[in-house]
């Protein structure tokens, strides 16, 4: 096999969100926006789904009516992006609720789609998505008389457990809700583990379903092994890939993997990134390339036939780490011509 081998554990999956909706003790959304955090919309929902998820969020209307027709009728799927203009058919078709991120989305949701179930975000700090408190308050009667299924807000520091903005954002939501007969969600993986006074009556955990950061207990849900083209000697002296970006201090064993950015594989992590085999790591060498990434195996006792870039050894954040970006951009970022090997 000439592609890497993307193996995804939706058994890992499940026990991640059990785990997540055994912390809130409340109603336990799933987010599966970006295709699934890049493994597959349909799949990863259909499995949630038997897991218990009867709750769904996603970031565009397109997403939506892929995984409606994924799931069928039972579950709700909100939209994080709102009612869009262009979106009506998409909505009605595919039975979504998009959650109202300004007047105007609210204006444009109840002209196009009179008595169609709608949610509302609400800004509470981040100020990036959602009503501002002078506008919620301005439009909050009218908007409460349409019968909101969801008030929602979003935490901007929720991976940092003592930042003051978490409480801040807590209590801002508190105010614009509070006495409010509407079901109200603040957390997502974050804010989950933030405690009680976070949960509301619905959390939204996404990237910790996935087996990322914060949520340091969870089970691995990927592993990336890509195969071995070549292995060839270089002698101490002699360079490795382009621009001569490494040179060899002693006679080295460089293994030539078939994988790249192309394949999702952030050139910036070259200088820092590790592979494993059998439990040892090996180091990258030169620079990564669009499909090739030369590899130092010259500790190795054997010549490996595939070497592991993400599993037990080495998590999705470790692996965004030799990249300076997180775990989020390395798993959304997984290219489509790995062989893709699900398990449960």
């Amino acid at each position: 096999m000439s592609t890497g081998t993307l193996t995804i554990d939706l058994g890992a999956l499940a026990a991640n969100w059990h785990a997540l909706a055994k912390i809130a003790q409340v109603e336990t959304a799933a987010v599966v926006k970006a295709d699934g955090y890049g493994l597959g919309i349909e799949r990863v929902g259909r499995h949630l789904a038997e897991a218990g998820a009867r709750q769904f969020f996603v970031a565009v209307a397109e997403e939506g009516v892929i995984l409606r027709r994924a799931l069928g009728s039972g579950p709700v799927i909100s939209v994080l992006s709102g009612h869009m203009h262009g979106d009506a058919d998409a909505i009605a078709g595919a039975n979504l609720t998009p959650m109202i991120n300004s007047v105007d989305q609210m204006l444009h949701h109840v002209e196009a789609l009179p008595a169609h179930p709608f949610g509302i975000q609400l800004d509470t700090g981040m100020n990036r998505l959602g009503m501002e408190p002078s506008e919620w308050s301005a439009l909050r009667e009218i908007a409460l008389a349409q019968n909101p299924t969801l008030l929602m807000s979003h935490l901007a520091c929720a991976d940092e457990s003592d930042h003051p903005m978490n409480e801040h954002q807590r209590a801002q939501f508190e105010d614009m809700t509070q006495g409010l007969d509407v079901p109200r969600s603040l957390a997502a993986t974050g804010g989950t583990l933030l405690g009680d006074d976070f949960h509301f009556d619905m959390v939204r955990p996404g990237i910790g379903l996935f087996g990322g950061l914060p949520f340091a207990a969870a089970q691995p849900v990927i592993t990336l092994d890509l195969p071995v083209i070549q292995i060839r000697d270089v002698a101490a002296g002699e360079t490795v890939g382009y621009s001569n970006a490494w040179t060899a201090k002693a006679p080295s064993k460089i293994a030539t993997v078939s994988g790249g950015y192309a394949d999702g594989l952030i050139r910036a992590m070259g200088p820092n990134a590790k592979f494993h085999c059998d439990g040892m790591a090996v180091p990258v060498v030169g620079r990564i390339s669009m499909d090739l990434i030369t590899v130092d195996v010259t500790a190795l006792p054997t010549p490996p036939a595939s070497l592991q870039l993400i599993g037990a050894k080495q998590s999705v954040d470790a692996v965004g780490d030799f990249a300076s970006t997180i775990g989020y951009e390395v798993l959304t970022s997984l290219g489509a011509r790995y062989t893709r090997k699900w398990v449960q």
